[in-house]
């Protein structure tokens, strides 16, 4: 199954040239750590990262969670807290534009996780942050497993 988007290549990178984008980034944690999946797109290609997504128009913020916690994690959710927000200044550099505004929300699995996701990406439940993380996700990991 293909994730879904609601735009072409090209209208993404018009739009979020322009403006800001707003994404759900679900820190899913374990009795054993946080799960984080490795990216395969050309933007932070080859680093671990907190699964997350774009916000569509109309689309409640409960419903995004769980529509992105299938996506990237195959599995749904409970949404524990929202734990704040998180910027991106690092997207221009790593796409060429854009500057992402994430909300970001410790939840729970309800299923196990498993070791792939539907993009190919692999997912794995990390103690500690991994040397190989998006920037911006470092303070947020670390944040999360003191918790």
């Amino acid at each position: 199954m293909s994730r879904k988007k609601p735009f072409s290549p090209e209208e993404f990178k018009l739009l979020y040239s322009q403006v800001p984008r707003l994404v759900v980034e679900v820190v899913v944690k374990t009795d054993v750590g946080v799960a984080l999946t490795l990216r395969k797109d050309a933007a932070w290609n080859n680093l671990w990262h907190i699964p997350g997504g774009t916000v569509f128009y109309q689309e409640y913020i409960e419903d995004a969670i769980q529509r992105i916690a299938v996506e990237e994690l195959s599995i749904t959710v409970t949404k524990q807290q929202l734990l704040g927000y998180s910027e991106y200044p690092s997207e221009e550099k790593q796409r060429g534009f854009g500057w992402s505004v994430g909300l970001v929300f410790l939840c729970t699995p309800n299923s196990p996780l498993p070791t792939e996701n539907q993009e190919g990406e692999k997912i794995q439940i990390f103690d500690y942050v991994p040397e190989k993380t998006v920037e911006e996700h470092k303070k947020i990991l670390t944040q999360v497993l003191s918790i």
